[in-house]
């Protein structure tokens, strides 16, 4: 058995999870609701406030959505009570983002500022010129926007400039030794 589908999923008493017959799955809480169709087979099991996915057989196909549906459904739970977060870092000279609204303007060394608009349920912020917060409910389209965002210039192995998520490590590289020695 997957030890990560095995475990269950508990939720406060603010969320409500609703199970339609063909795997939709329906999660409100104070912080906005999801919605997700899961595979046919995986079995869904609501006792109180704790939630079990089971699986039918131990299939391939069924072993490897076990563990899937689990988490995916976990993420929904913890997106509508808690959210999620994202911080990119602006490492380099003249590099900064500012906030217009709900919108960032990114200057990048391009010859243009980079205007990055929002959809809808993700929040952008600019606490310094050089951070940028991503939240949102949604788990997968919160790493989707930070790493589209992270795409427009990613960090570079020889200054480290560019767009890195906290705590990257950049591995960096030497670069040219030099003409020494030749006349």
């Amino acid at each position: 058995m997957s030890r990560i589908g095995r475990a269950p999923i508990e939720f406060a008493a603010g969320v409500t999870v609703t199970i339609a017959d063909d795997n939709t799955v329906n999660v409100k809480g104070p912080k906005g609701e999801l919605t997700r169709t899961f595979h046919k087979d995986m079995i869904f099991e609501m006792e109180g406030n704790v939630i079990t996915v089971k699986r039918p057989s131990d299939d391939k196909l069924h072993r490897s959505l076990h563990g899937l549906s689990r988490t995916l459904l976990n993420n929904m739970v913890l997106g509508v009570t808690e959210g999620f977060t994202k911080t990119l870092e602006i490492n380099g000279v003249g590099y900064r983002a500012a906030q217009t609204g709900n919108n960032i303007n990114l200057s990048l060394g391009f010859s243009h500022p980079l205007v990055v608009e929002p959809p809808a349920g993700i929040s952008l912020a600019v606490p310094a010129p050089n951070r940028i917060v991503v939240s949102g409910i949604d788990k997968e389209q919160v790493g989707a926007i930070a790493a589209n965002i992270r795409s427009y210039r990613e960090p570079e192995p020889y200054k480290g400039k560019g767009i890195k998520y906290e705590g990257e490590v950049v591995r960096r590289k030497v670069g040219k030794a030099g003409a020494k020695g030749k006349k």
